[in-house]
């Protein structure tokens, strides 16, 4: 048995903290493997585990326009999160069914969000290139410090564009996936918090944003949130054939939550440590 959790919008610290919160309960044991679903209360800025934040992102375009910066446990590049829905995934790497490597873990999740999306219409489709996206090193060969300026092996794409970023992080033999579904994407709001070494290279990330990204509403979905909701918890429940219990976070996570985000995640020295 499985639960399911939406815990609606959030402030960017409280996200990140309450991903870590539901880790740390599943395991000691105390809560079944969550599927979470959240958005954010505004924009905020989620940076890979490993990056570095003063050469890759513009601090001071962030705090002129309010928008908070936040480090995520898992690897890749930065994220803008605004118009999205966003989802984690928490469960133990010898759970049943469970691929052995990250990789294949993303092809067993990303077939639960497609089939979820194809419920509503959408014709997503599954991508392989080269390199893969998970808790890692950045790869220095990506044109800017963003995430979703390429698919990565396994994520979810429409139209050869990508639709939606994940990552990966096992902890203490817990798997925590999360990635972002765009309801809507701006390359410019993007491309306006990076760091960049000249104009031709800004333009060039624009461009190559333009072109490789894609949200619901380009693939002309006007979804409301809770039946988008709705079709992905459905989705992963018939693809990965689990049972999703609706549930709420318990009080120990709630309290986990609320600590981790004012010791952690809302602290400089976690955020922009590198």
């Amino acid at each position: 048995m499985w639960r399911v959790i939406d815990t609606g919008l959030m402030d960017a610290a409280a996200n990140m903290a309450i991903d870590e919160a539901i880790l740390l309960s599943h395991t000691r044991d105390e809560v079944p493997p969550t599927l979470r679903l959240y958005g954010w209360k505004q924009p905020a800025v989620s940076l890979g585990y490993f990056q570095k934040s003063q050469d890759e992102i513009d601090l001071e375009a962030c705090a002129e326009q309010g928008i908070p910066v936040v480090r995520r446990m898992t690897g890749g590049r930065a994220v803008l999160h605004d118009a999205e829905l966003t989802y984690s995934l928490v469960v133990k790497e010898n759970s049943k069914d469970i691929p052995k490597s990250i990789t294949a873990s993303y092809r067993y999740f990303s077939g639960g969000l497609i089939k979820g999306l194809n419920k509503l219409g959408i014709k997503a489709q599954m991508n392989m290139p080269r390199q893969a996206y998970g808790q890692g090193r950045p790869d220095r060969h990506h044109t800017s410090a963003a995430c979703f300026d390429a698919s990565s092996h396994y994520e979810v794409t429409y139209e050869g564009k990508k639709l939606i970023g994940s990552a990966q992080v096992r902890k203490q033999g817990v798997i925590l996936q999360h990635g972002s579904i765009l309801l809507r994407f701006s390359p410019e709001k993007l491309i306006g918090i990076l760091k960049w070494k000249s104009p031709a290279q800004r333009a060039a990330a624009a461009k190559l944003l333009a072109q490789n990204v894609a949200s619901l509403e380009l693939a002309g979905q006007g979804i409301k949130r809770q039946t988008l909701c709705s079709a992905i918890i459905s989705g992963f429940s018939e693809q990965l054939g689990i049972n999703l219990i609706p549930q709420e976070l318990s009080a120990e996570e709630t309290a986990a939550g609320r600590e981790l985000a004012a010791v952690k995640y809302s602290q400089a020295s976690w955020n922009l440590k590198r």
